[in-house]
Formats: structure tokens, sequence, C-alpha cells
């Protein structure tokens, strides 16, 4: 299962897609036609069913509806990318307010967390181990001028995998994040200022 329509999300999709997985893709309801269209290129990539799911990965209730769903569906979940992030405009962490940050950490750290949680539950019981991974990023690993809610998030995703992958390894399940650097996509064009600090 991997998630978002659009960007990295859309890539990772294609490629498991190419690689033989039955894949389920996830994204909120605004971006349900990009969902659709992502789920029948999909498809007619590996000739395999592949499910489009709208859900809201802040939501708890809804993360865990997705994964029962993809699961019933597909026949068992093996594998769990929570890719879905966000970002915004240039802005100075004194000028940040509290809804740009919990906005920002709604997705980007506890949509990651919902995703392992209900993931690694669902791989537990269906007792075949998996992988699980998570988007972080160079953001992650090194702080950029005007972004510290974006970074923050990024480094609690890694602190949040390495936690993970201690607690799951006796399941035979395997967590990683992965940490793309400057990569062009409409999340990125948002912000590319953001990025000359790692040029």
């Amino acid at each position: 299962m991997a998630a978002k329509s659009l960007g990295i999300g859309r890539t990772i999709a294609l490629r498991l897609a190419k690689d033989g997985f039955m894949v389920a893709v996830n994204d909120i309801s605004s971006k349900t036609e990009q969902l659709e269209t992502l789920s029948q290129d999909i498809e007619l990539l590996n000739a395999q069913m592949s499910l489009p799911v709208v859900a809201d990965v802040s939501n708890e209730v809804e993360v865990e509806k997705m994964v029962t769903e993809v699961s019933k569906t597909l026949g068992g979940l093996n594998v769990m990318v929570a890719n879905a992030g966000i970002i915004i405009r240039r802005k100075e962490m004194v000028d940040y307010t509290t809804e740009d940050w919990d906005k920002i950490f709604a997705v980007n750290m506890r949509g990651v967390f919902l995703s392992y949680k209900y993931a690694a539950r669902q791989m537990i019981a269906e007792g075949n181990g998996g992988r699980i991974l998570g988007a972080s990023s160079i953001a992650g690993r090194k702080a950029g001028f005007e972004a510290s809610a974006y970074c923050a998030s990024k480094f609690a995703v890694r602190g949040l995998t390495q936690s993970a992958a201690l607690e799951l390894g006796k399941y035979g399940i395997t967590v990683n994040a992965y940490a793309p650097g400057f990569t062009k996509t409409a999340l990125s064009m948002v912000f590319v200022s953001f990025f000359d600090a790692y040029s």
C-alpha cells in the first residue's frame, strides 16, 4: 500500500506495481480524481487490481478503516509506505501559529504514526511479517531556513521509525525511513527557497 496520488507517492506506487505488487493508493477527498487515475495507471501497468482509498491519514478512525479495507480487498498487507506530507510557505519559527504547527505535525508525524500503528497491527495479526516505510526527508537530517515545523516533523519520523524497528523486528516486520533530497514535485515547488540551504 502506498500513500498519496501525486509526486513521490505516485512514483513509489508505480514502482511497486512494476515489481508485481497489488497496490492500494490513498489520498484525501480533494484528490479523488488523481487517485482514481493513478489506480487505473497501476492496473494498466501490471494487470492486477489496484484499490484507491480516500482517507485522511491524520484521522485515526479513517486510517484503521483504510488498513482493514486494503487487507480484506487485496488479501493481506505486506508493505505499507507512509508517504503523505505537507509544508507551509516560508515562515520563521517566531511567526508560526499553533494551528500552522499542529497542521504540519498532524499529517507529517501523526499520519506516519497511525499508518505504522495500524499496518503493524494488521501484519502481526496476519503473521507473515512485512515491510513498513515512512517518509522522512533531507530536512529530517539537517535543519533548513524558515521551515522549523517541517524539519521538526521529519526529524520526528526518524525517531519513530527507529523505535518501531526495534519493537517490530520480533514479528518479522522491518521499519525504515527514506530521506529524499530535493525532488521537483508540486509540494516542493511551493517551497523551492527552503532547499537553498542544501545547495
